[in-house]
């Protein structure tokens, strides 16, 4: 008999936003040690505990079988009949990126190993093989301490009508760093106006200056503002004052922030903003709050 162990991992964002581990990779292994059956009936699970390389090295023997998660998180992988469908399994978890277009210049030179769980799936007997499935999704605040070990921020939300809180689609949304005034990075809102916007430490610090922050403690974000565009033109622009808020103030590398715009009276229909915008000229009084939180060189 053969097994066959088919699943996806994914992590959350947010409490409404999930996002796949493409491009991960997965480990099974046998266990080396006893545990309790009671424990295994109901699965240990660690959230994905980061493992040393000692660590690695010591249950390199036990390995049974591992492969690559697809785009969307999902993986198929099958072994021999050398394990019993008794036997508990070691799941471990493998990344050397997360996901997000900054993920290559991100990626680490090693692969860094986390322990899953430990359990015994409930196999399923079809023919000349058992068949089971499996399914996790990592919490958002592992998921978001793992993304500040790689340097790598995602912003979800939506941005929706103030009035009736409908989702505005095709609306181009840039985050900025209040810091430096410098763009974080953009995405485009979809049908029901959500958006998932990416960027890594080397937006936040900036190529050509040497900022304070570079100081802060690892997984410290940047105070954030947006500006909004549709088809080209700008709609909507904050303050660099709203980044003083507490929401906006050193996000965490996972953060949800929705944004609500509110159309001109006259045509409340989007494509109506030409001509309208809500922008605002920088204060002396913002200036001095950020002005001595950076270097030039």
């Amino acid at each position: 008999m053969s097994y066959l162990l088919i699943g996806n991992i994914s992590a959350l964002i947010s409490e409404d936003c999930i996002e796949p581990l493409a491009n991960a990779r997965i480990r099974i292994y046998l266990p080396g040690d006893r545990y309790d059956t009671e424990e295994l009936a109901r699965g240990i699970f660690k959230d994905l505990q980061q493992l040393s390389e000692r660590d690695v090295e010591a249950k390199a023997d036990y390995l049974l079988a591992e492969s690559a998660l697809d785009e969307r998180g999902n993986f198929s992988l099958g072994w021999d009949d050398i394990h019993l469908f008794t036997e508990p399994l070691e799941m471990d978890i493998c990344l050397n990126s997360v996901p997000g277009k900054h993920a290559g210049k991100e990626q680490k030179a090693h692969w860094v190993q986390y322990h899953l769980s430990t359990l015994v799936p409930h196999w399923k007997r079809s023919r000349d093989k058992y068949l089971a499935a499996f399914a996790y999704v990592v919490p958002s605040d592992k998921w978001s301490g793992i993304r500040s070990e790689f340097g790598s921020w995602v912003i979800s939300g939506a941005v929706k009508h103030a009035e009736n809180h409908e989702g505005l689609d095709a609306i181009r949304v840039e985050a900025y760093n209040a810091l430096n005034d410098k763009l974080l990075g953009w995405c485009n809102t979809n049908e029901n106006g959500r958006y998932k916007l990416y960027f890594s430490r080397k937006e936040i610090s900036g190529s050509h200056m040497l900022h304070l922050w570079q100081n802060e403690p690892a997984g410290t974000g940047p105070d954030v503002y947006f500006k909004l565009y549709w088809h080209n033109e700008l709609i909507w622009s904050e303050h660099k004052d709203t980044a003083l808020q507490p929401e906006r103030q050193s996000i965490k590398p996972c953060t949800k922030l929705n944004l609500f715009i509110k159309p001109p009276v006259t045509d409340k229909r989007l494509p109506g903003f030409s001509g309208w915008f809500n922008d605002f000229i920088h204060n002396t009084k913002t200036k001095s709050q950020y002005k001595d939180l950076h270097l030039t060189y």
